[in-house]
Formats: structure tokens, sequence, C-alpha cells
């Protein structure tokens, strides 16, 4: 019996005038056309009659594979479709991949067709004028540790990326990470755009710039693009110059400079030094010296203030690229604090609750709860197979949602309350998110930075711990004494 053909064909982003001639050809070619039953409905009027289309369902690559080389050896020609260009990110390298693993003598033919990407490209003008990369965001063949790298790549070289699978139902973060990751890198005018099912009726076009991107506004069917640093927008339109045009004002356009304010030297009060406590005067000159060796000292009084208790306690000048502090957010959660708007305080572990100074809980009226030696632990956290902390998270969301969560060392359990906050069960007032180790624990950080409505103090990295946890919750506590740059008043 003559052996079959496989065409691996590329059915563009979804409009049926954005499919080849050669696609076209194929298609109608084929005794059997196998590929995701969405797809279908594009192709369908394309088919000879009698042409079986045959589903295999989503994430069923290798099964479609599998069915191909099945039908070819029994002598029919097959059409394998991907949507955009089955090589990107589509069946085409499996095939070939089988068809070496299988030694097959089955003739295979590759058809490429427009991605995702250009169509949106050309629907936002001429974004990809110039040297670009494409990044997927997709974790299930990637780990997230190889992909976090490729962006910092493209961000630091200046491509003009584009991303596919941003977003999916259980993976929310790490488009949010991604923003953060260019921000190092690019302005936040930097322009970029989005589309939604690219030439499709459901088609959302739109545009804006790095630092007002929401990243919740895209979903599993958008394509984004980012522009380099050569990017503009004109007429509602994204474009990436090639150079032809260098002494154009609009192609070497200002950046705008993102700088952060200072504040004056730190002032004694008066006639305080004879109230000292003890040990506090060593700690406020400890202080002075941490102030005067800062890299980055003009930054916003209240993040400086909790800045230099970390350094304080762990004697490491890292900490000033490992804080991070959302504007406003230590100010905001000491008010509602100090004005008895919120009065608890929970914490992932003991050791973290008992590092909080009883003097400023005292004086601030407030509560801190750790739910790890709550009687009813054991039972939630075998009953749902989860971890004590997580149950512990659980049991305090339920009763005080809207607390001021602290994490030093669970990442499961800031994980915890990621999920819980996403699915509208907890409010908290902010969250200190200073987990410690290997496993998880930058992954949850990242997470908790996608909620921008929530006041957060993140440690970021693998470092952490109760300890950490606990210096900047104090630091928020007496965050009334920082002008003064007098620590220790609760010692």
């Amino acid at each position: 019996m003559d052996k079959g053909k496989i065409y691996v064909a590329g059915i563009g982003p979804g409009s049926q005038q954005d499919i080849t001639p050669a696609v076209e050809k194929a298609i109608s070619l084929s005794d059997v056309v196998i590929g995701y039953k969405y797809y279908f409905s594009f192709i369908r009027s394309l088919t000879k009659e009698g042409t079986a289309c045959i589903d295999s369902g989503m994430r069923k690559e290798r099964e479609r594979a599998e069915m191909a080389f099945a039908y070819a050896e029994q002598g029919k020609t097959v059409c394998v479709i991907s949507s955009g260009d089955a090589g990107i990110y589509g069946m085409a390298p499996l095939v070939w991949e089988m068809k070496r693993e299988k030694e097959s003598p089955v003739e295979i033919e590759v058809l490429p067709g427009i991605s995702a990407f250009q169509k949106a490209a050309s629907l936002l003008g001429a974004p990809i004028g110039h040297d670009f990369c494409v990044i997927s965001l997709s974790d299930l063949m990637t780990p997230w540790e190889k992909i976090e790298k490729r962006i910092e790549a493209a961000a630091a070289a200046d491509f003009v990326t584009a991303v596919y699978n941003p977003k999916s139902e259980g993976r929310y973060w790490q488009l949010y990470r991604l923003k953060e990751l260019f921000l190092k890198e690019r302005a936040g005018t930097t322009p970029v755009g989005y589309v939604r099912q690219a030439g499709r009726p459901e088609q959302e076009v739109k545009l804006t710039v790095l630092a007002d991107f929401n990243p919740e506004e895209v979903d599993m069917f958008t394509v984004l693009l980012i522009g380099n640093s050569q990017s503009y927008t004109w007429q509602e339109k994204m474009i990436t110059p090639r150079g032809y045009y260098a002494s154009d004002p609009l192609a070497e356009k200002e950046r705008t400079d993102f700088c952060t304010l200072g504040e004056a030297e730190p002032k004694e009060r008066t006639g305080e030094s004879s109230h000292l406590k003890p040990g506090q005067e060593i700690m406020i000159r400890s202080f002075r010296t941490i102030a005067s060796e800062l890299k980055y000292p003009s930054i916003p009084l209240d993040r400086k203030w909790v800045l230099l208790h970390t350094i304080h306690t762990t004697a490491d000048f890292e900490m000033e690229n490992l804080f991070y502090a959302d504007e406003g957010a230590v100010e905001t959660i000491y008010r509602a604090l100090s004005s008895g708007k919120v009065r608890t305080i929970i914490t992932d572990v003991t050791m973290a609750a008992a590092g909080i100074r009883k003097g400023a809980l005292e004086r601030l009226g407030l509560e801190v709860k750790c739910y790890l030696s709550d009687p009813r632990i054991a039972d939630l956290a075998d009953r749902m197979k989860i971890t004590r902390t997580q149950a512990g998270v659980r049991l305090a969301v339920e009763e005080h949602p809207d607390a001021l969560f602290v994490f030093g060392n669970a990442p499961t359990a800031l994980m915890e309350l990621c999920a819980l906050m996403r699915k509208g069960k907890a409010h908290p007032l902010g969250v200190v998110g200073a987990p410690v180790g290997f496993v998880n624990v930058r992954e949850s950080k990242y997470m908790l930075k996608s909620f921008v409505g929530v006041p957060k103090v993140i440690i970021e990295g693998r470092k952490g711990g109760s300890n950490l946890a606990a210096t900047i919750v104090n630091a928020m506590l007496c965050l009334d004494d920082a002008e003064n740059l007098l620590p220790g008043r609760d010692l």
C-alpha cells in the first residue's frame, strides 16, 4: 500500500481571508483533517465531500499526531491544522519528532500560516518594524524560572516583544511579573498593544503604555505586543521605526524620567535623649549609620523607615534591592491600625507573632493571632490535603477577612491567601510577604504582587523569614517616629 502524506498547516488567526492559498489547497486535497474542534468552523467550507474532521480535544497534541500517522500509514492524505502558524507553538515540531521516533516513511509537508502576533501587529499599526522576539508565558512545558530569564533577556536587549499565552484561569500572576521586569528596563511610556481574538468576530484592539497596562484586561485569547525604546504611538497606531527617519523628532522622543522624592536630614526630638530606653540609643546610632550608607536614599519616608528596619535586622544592604512596598502602603496600613479601623494581625507561624513587639500592640490596642495552634487545624489540613499553614489561613480569613496578614515562613500559606483574594473571600487591610526558602517562595511573592489594590510590603526573591516579617510590622507600628529617626520606642 502506498504511504499517505501529512500536511501540517497553519490556518491563520481565525478569519478565512487570512488562510493562505497553499493551505486552502492542502485542506481541499485531504481525506482527513485533524485538529481542535474550535478550528473546524474556519475551514469546513474548504474540505471536499466525505472528508473526516477529527477532534482530539484541547491539550491532546500527541494524540493528534498519533492519529495523523495512523491514517497516513493507511495511504490517506491527512491535514493537521494549527491556528496561526503551525511552526510557532504549533503542531509542526511534534509531527517531525514523531516521524523521527517512528522512523516513518510518511511524507511530511509544513505549510506556514499567518501567526497571531503578525495579525495583531497589523491591527495595531507597525509595532514589529525592528528586531523582535516571541515569548510564551505558559509553563506547562517550560519551567517558570527559564521563562523569566527569557523575559529579562528580551527586556534588556530592547526587543519588541510579542507575548503568547499571557494568562489563563489558573495562571494570572505571571503577566504582572512580566510587566514588573519590563519596567526595570523600559520607560513607563513604552507603547503596549494587545489584541483579543485577532481576525475573529469578537476582535478587540487596545493601545496603552507600559505603566498603565492592566493585566486584568487580558485573557488566554489575547496577544500582547510591547514596544522597544524607539516605539511610539501616532494617530492611535503603534509604530516601531527601522531608522529611515532617524532625525524625525517622533523617533527620538523624550522619555519620562522616573525619580523619587527625598526628604530632609533626620531631626532629633527635643529633650528625647534623656528618656531613651536601654539599647535605644545604640539602635538610633545604627539607624543613622545605615541611612548614611544607603545607595538610594531619596525614597519616600514611610518606605525608607521600614527599609532601615530590615537592614538593621539582617545587617544586609542587599535589602535595598529586595525590599518592595507599594506607594503609600506603609502609611495606609499604619493609619488603619493606629486608628482602630482594623485591630487584628494574622501571622503564618508563631515565631512571626512572637517577634511583634508587645508594647506596640498594647499601645495601639491590637491583637496578633496565629492559627497554627488552633485545635481545628489538624483535622482541616488532613481533610483537605493541605498544609497546616494553609489551613490556618483559611480559618483566619473566615474570622478576620480584613486583617493585616503577615507571612515570614510559609509560601503555601501566602499562595492560599492569594487564592482566597482572587475568589473574593479575603479583603485584607494589607499583606507583608516575606516567606523564605527554595520552593514556590518567589512565585508566591509574584502572586501577591498581582493584587494591585492591596497594600503590600514584600521581601523579594528567596530571602525572608519570621524575624524579618515581624521587623516590618514593628516598623509600621511606630511610623510616627520616622520623621525624627527615633527607632526602638517599643523595646
